[in-house]
């Protein structure tokens, strides 16, 4: 390592003059994932859903049909 910072290695962290410093918790918080997509997960299993139903109600024509395919 350089020389150039050997002075301020050891140094201890400085504290805000202020207010308290924020507890690890609290500041990861802020970085937790979020829903970006609110909605999506009920769209897509509304559209799932939806795709079942179709199926089966085609699934029924074609058994009705003598059209049944594997």
């Amino acid at each position: 390592m350089s020389d150039a910072y050997a002075d301020i290695l050891n140094l201890p962290r400085p504290e805000p003059a202020r207010h308290k410093r924020m507890p690890a918790e609290n500041r990861a918080a802020q970085f937790m994932p979020f829903a970006a997509l609110t909605g999506y997960e009920d769209a897509i299993g509304k559209t799932a859903e939806e795709v079942r139903e179709r199926a089966e109600l085609e699934g029924d024509l074609f058994a009705e049909e003598g059209k049944i395919y594997d």
